[in-house]
């Protein structure tokens, strides 16, 4: 029998890469292009955390020696090359910048959705704008009214400060938000914010994200059913698992 759970929020929380698009193949691409000219980079570790970190906090983990204003102009080549990476790729017959599973269907309650007040759902992500505005076009979504990008913040995720902007830009509480994210950077990002949070399995294994304390773990959105047909959006959860209880 099919475990399914059903909570109502105000608004919906999104992450972008690994939530809602997969920039998989531009990414490695992007590294293996910076690793020209670093040639100390270690890609394979790398990917191990990278996955929800903002740009310039990788690039200052793994180029330490870039002084402040090649951080910011390196940043802003990693994810223009991104973008050119998945392009490249595409032509050679492989991955691009996808939508992933669920995800259409996921979105759809908001297509029409108010031009004032709380929108319903928002994008919080840890790129850049001009990057994420490229990826949301090549995958066909249409940009959200709060859209919360990196350079929109201080400190980003796992920090709180990426949802709770966007909560406060949607005009609601934390708490009546849920996060959905595919890394336990964002996942702890949400948590710190006083959100509901829910992980998939889209970047990470499921026991990795079970590990980062998320409310609800899904392997990707096709699990998910949205809705929403007043004040509050409903949302079923199927076959979800809570992470179990430590000793």
């Amino acid at each position: 029998m099919s475990d399914v759970k059903s909570i109502t929020v105000k608004t919906i929380l999104f992450d972008m890469d690994g939530t809602l698009v997969s920039s998989h193949a531009g990414v490695v691409g992007a590294w293996e292009t910076f690793a020209l000219k670093y040639p100390a980079l270690n890609i394979t570790e790398i990917l191990k955390t990278a996955h929800g970190v903002r740009t310039q906090d990788n690039l200052k983990k793994w180029c330490p020696d870039l002084t402040e204003d090649e951080l910011a102009s390196e940043s802003a080549r990693f994810e223009l090359e991104i973008v050119a990476a998945a392009r490249r790729n595409v032509e050679k017959g492989g991955k691009g910048i996808e939508l992933l599973p669920g995800v259409k269907d996921a979105l759809a309650p908001f297509a029409n959705g108010p031009t004032t007040g709380n929108p319903g759902w928002a994008i919080c992500t840890s790129a850049t704008r001009v990057y994420a505005t490229s990826a949301l076009k090549l995958s066909g979504i249409t940009e959200p009214r709060v859209f919360v990008a990196a350079e929109d913040v201080t400190r980003g995720k796992p920090f709180p400060e990426p949802y709770l902007m966007g909560a406060e830009k949607c005009g609601v509480s934390p708490a009546d938000c849920i996060v959905v994210e595919d890394t336990p950077a964002g996942i702890r990002s949400g948590i710190a914010a006083g959100c509901k949070t829910l992980a998939l399995c889209t970047t990470y294994s499921r026991e990795v994200m079970e590990a980062t304390g998320a409310d609800f773990v899904v392997e990707d959105l096709s699990q998910v059913t949205v809705s929403w047909p007043g004040d509050q959006i409903e949302i079923l959860i199927r076959n979800s698992e809570r992470p179990a209880p430590g000793p």
